[in-house]
């Protein structure tokens, strides 16, 4: 994974802070933590000691939520383990406070396929061990591997010293200690390490037996400890149990450090929203209403228009996000559902009969009931889009596709809100979208107290670390939002012969001799399919689950009284062709030919299965029968794409007239400040446009100063998304590109020429995906097709220069630009 700047300064001033360390524990026999913190840090260091006496160097690594605080902690490990303890290998605890926590943290660390994981194994060579406490490893698992034992903070306190199981006696590490026999051996490793737990305490020295707990395994081994939500480990219990595990260094990781955290490095909230890594500001919306019924219709919306300007990115760009609504309540027990009290049950009925939302897309999360819990809510597949909770979210919980945040308290007494604001922050892919409505997040409260809310919300701000940001809160009125700040910008005088002069090229097609238009999806590409050619047969082997005993679809109706609601599951219904169809309009715009589609799935399942057992999971069915149509759909398009091609019926030209394939005059966008260099405050100078610094998210920042310091670049340009530049391919959202760079050749007269077009669509690591491939595909179509020569009344100065496309990976970037740049200047 690639590192945002910030994490790249916070691990060079950790390596520094290491070197210092590891030279002065050579040099000085006793605190050399307090003389390397002297040489790196001009602050305060409260030194500490481990179990046995030993310097315990506690450094803290301030992070605001968002902030990559895991990532982080992985290259901290691996940076500490090569510098200070000069290992691939041993032992790390890793500490964090809740269950939840743990166990997002867990799932993490043990997926090969996660990118925490795969850092894990770099740094270890492949040779990993993720542990949970109550599992047994030897001494050569920790000779021989990087060991990471995950505990929970109540699990490390002795608050019950002989109850504890991490400090009873129990079998499986008996190889870490002398034989029971040999007294002496047990006597001369308790004068090594004295505050190892032992039977006879009060018995003479060659007495005393130690115990082979896992509590006194730790102890011998001399762990690293990375403590999660350090703050949360300060009262004095923690701390005695901490260091009594004679660890070899502690890293804290916190977004709130207490006065006694050794802060290393603090990082702030503007260098994580500028990274692109939150969505801010917050947009609070209160109502003058204190019905908690109008703040949730409000929210939910909100939430719908999200999901429309989220379609609509995807559409452009190929990236899924599913806005999700988090639903604050007063109650949530089985026994609690009163009167006076908002209930989570209250919440699901209203969303259901009042709002239309589907039951499936509506999930409940409390300490009694996880409807989330072992779900994906970033899988394309889930249908969830609201969660109700209580508290049960307002710790460690993290998912980037929360954007709206409803708390409808109906009581004067305050519910607890700061953290739940937190869970609304993270960016989806720690990108931004450049769409602003998808770039910031929503809070709504039921009841209009301006300043007690706006008070909670940026205490709730300062919870997460990000109280330094500009502009974090915008308070707006039931009236409506206020609108991004945009403004018109001309292009640079000295690019200005570049507009309306330089074209991109788009697939065309003829409706009549010499007269050509660019390629419609629906027109040319949809209206060719044969959607009753795709492949079905995968439905006669469609296993549905025999033993589910949950509702797939749900049908809400009225009895008459506004009040009363009567819930029919879906087991009890028709099976309903129509609304099968209704489901599958998206995928398949004619509906007589959709409702065929369905009535022939449906019939190859009647075949094996009872009507009842197909309503059951008629949700699956229709997400299954959705997903083969969508399918068959492209594989269709890409076919009749490339047979246009081969026939001449369909062109990749230069040519007037495609939307936004021209360099601009002017274009629209954000104002703010001014994108520079950061090591010299110079604003580009080849930039065609004077850009603010919040249109690009941090790689595309990278890369734009990248290409603006490139001699071979005469001049670049931020392609807009919706007005600018774009292909139509034969899926069905276009493709917005996101960097022009005009690159120059020297002529024979030795003057710069423009030569090429080079076309970039910077792809971030969490993005490769069946979009990606989409996009590879497509640029190698068009590099293949790409003609030099203009056509129509393109201005003959620019006649012959090439136009080439090119996917860049986030954490390649700077090696395929290199290429090119060498590229380049060979063949000037």
């Amino acid at each position: 994974m690639e590192l945002k700047q910030y994490q790249q300064s916070t691990l060079k001033q950790l390596r520094d802070y290491l070197n210092a360390l590891q030279d002065a524990r050579v040099k000085i026999p006793y605190k050399w933590d307090e003389y390397a913190w002297e040489r790196v840090r001009n602050i305060r260091y409260l030194s500490r000691k481990n179990g046995i006496g030993d310097p315990l160097p506690v450094v803290c690594f301030k992070v605001p939520t968002g902030g990559g605080k895991t990532l982080l902690a992985i290259k901290a490990l691996d940076a500490i383990n090569n510098l200070y303890r000069r290992t691939q290998t041993g032992l790390t605890l890793w500490i964090v406070p809740s269950t939840q926590i743990y166990n997002q943290t867990y799932r993490a660390l043990r997926d090969r396929a996660h990118p925490y994981r795969q850092e894990l194994d770099m740094a270890s060579g492949g040779r990993t061990l993720i542990l949970e406490k109550d599992q047994i490893f030897s001494p050569e698992d920790v000779q021989e591997n990087l060991v990471v034992l995950l505990l929970m903070l109540p699990s490390a306190n002795r608050q019950n010293k002989e109850t504890l199981k991490i400090f009873q006696d129990r079998g499986g590490f008996e190889a870490f200690f002398p034989p029971e026999d040999q007294l002496e051996a047990h006597a001369a490793l308790l004068e090594r390490v004295p505050n190892l737990d032992a039977y006879g305490a009060d018995a003479g020295a060659f007495s005393r037996l130690i115990k082979t707990s896992l509590g006194n395994t730790l102890r011998l081994l001399n762990p690293i400890i990375v403590l999660d939500e350090g703050h949360k480990a300060y009262g004095d219990l923690a701390q005695s149990t901490l260091r009594g595990f004679n660890p070899s260094f502690i890293l804290e990781l916190s977004a709130t450090p207490t006065r006694e955290s050794n802060v290393l490095v603090k990082i702030s909230g503007q260098e994580v929203h500028r990274a692109g890594m939150i969505k801010l500001p917050i947009n609070v919306h209160s109502r003058v209403s204190a019905d908690w019924r109008d703040a949730l219709v409000a929210s939910h919306l909100k939430r719908k228009e999200l999901e429309d300007a989220a379609k609509e990115y995807q559409n452009q760009t190929g990236v899924y996000i599913r806005p999700i609504s988090l639903i604050q309540v007063e109650r949530t027990g089985e026994k609690q559902r009163l009167p006076g009290f908002v209930h989570a049950e209250d919440v699901r009925d209203y969303l259901i009969a009042k709002c239309n939302v589907l039951p499936e897309e509506i999930a409940v999360k409390s300490s009694e009931r996880d409807e989330i819990e072992n779900i994906d809510l970033l899988d394309p597949q889930c249908q969830i889009r609201y969660i109700i909770t209580k508290q049960a979210l307002q710790e460690g919980w993290d998912c980037p596709f929360a954007y709206v945040l409803a708390t409808l308290v109906n009581t004067k007494a305050p519910v607890s809100m700061t953290q739940l604001v937190g869970r609304v922050l993270r960016q989806p892919y720690a990108q931004k979208t450049n769409v602003p409505a998808l770039d910031e997040s929503y809070v709504f409260f039921c009841r209009d107290r301006t300043g007690e809310l706006l008070r909670r919300v940026y205490e709730s701000l300062r919870d997460e670390g990000l109280d330094d940001v500009p502009g974090g809160v915008n308070v707006r009125s039931e009236a409506g939002a206020a609108a991004t700040a945009m403004t018109d910008l001309a292009i640079r005088q000295q690019f200005a012969s570049y507009a309306g002069k330089v074209y991109l090229p788009c697939f065309v097609v003829s409706d009549a001799p010499g007269q050509f238009r660019e390629v419609g999806y629906e027109m040319d590409i949809l209206s060719r399919i044969d959607f009753e050619k795709i492949d079905l047969s995968s439905f006669d082997l469609l296993q549905l689950n025999p033993t589910s005993t949950g509702n797939t679809a749900v049908a809400i109706g009225l009895d008459g009284a506004e009040t009363a609601i009567q819930v029919t599951t879906a087991v009890d219904l028709p099976l309903d062709l129509a609304f099968v169809t209704r489901q599958l309009l998206d995928a398949v715009p004619n509906p007589w030919v959709a409702y065929a589609v369905s009535e022939n799935a449906i019939t190859r399942l009647r075949k094996r299965y009872s009507e009842k057992e197909i309503r059951r999971d008629l949700g699956f069915v229709i997400a299954e029968l959705k997903n083969g149509l969508i399918k068959g759909r492209d594989d269709q398009a890409k076919q009749i794409f490339q047979n246009l091609l081969k026939n001449d019926q369909l062109h990749f030209w230069l040519i007037t007239g495609c939307a936004g394939n021209a360099i601009p005059d002017r274009i629209r966008a954000r104002i703010g400040r001014k994108l520079r260099h950061p090591d010299t405050d110079a604003l580009p100078a080849r930039s065609m446009f004077d850009y603010a610094a919040e249109e690009f998210n941090e790689t595309e920042s990278a890369v734009a100063l990248f290409l603006d310091q490139q001699q071979w670049v005469l001049a670049w340009f931020r392609n807009m998304v919706k007005t600018g530049y774009s292909i139509q391919g034969w899926q069905p959202h276009r493709v917005y590109p996101d960097f022009f760079a005009l690159q120059g050749e020297t002529d024979k007269a030795g003057l710069q020429r423009l030569s090429t077009v080079q076309v970039l669509e910077i792809k971030g690591i969490h993005l490769k995906n069946e979009d990606t491939d989409y996009k590879k595909q497509l640029f190698a179509l068009c590099n293949v097709h790409s003609q030099p020569t203009p056509w129509d009344e393109i201005a003959q100065q620019f006649a012959g220069h090439k136009i080439n496309f090119q996917i860049v990976h986030e954490e390649e970037w700077q090696r395929v630009l290199n290429a090119l740049f060498s590229v380049s200047e060979t063949a000037c």
